[in-house]
């Protein structure tokens, strides 16, 4: 568990940096790196809360 908000802290860092590059040289190639972190972080958030739910359904049944 503490990977994962480890993983959540670097990620929300990045995403930080990224945009700020973005504002501060107007290269839109950090919004967009920016974007594909955001996007990227979410999906593996997905997989991670469906692992833990399918992992929570075995338990019960």
């Amino acid at each position: 568990m503490l990977a994962i908000r480890v993983f959540g802290l670097i990620l929300l860092l990045a995403i930080g940096v990224c945009l700020a590059m973005y504002v501060w040289t107007r290269e839109r190639k950090y919004l967009n790196l920016a974007w594909r972190l955001f996007w990227g972080g979410l999906a593996l958030g997905l997989v991670v809360a469906a692992i833990y739910a399918g992992e929570r359904l075995l338990l019960v049944l």
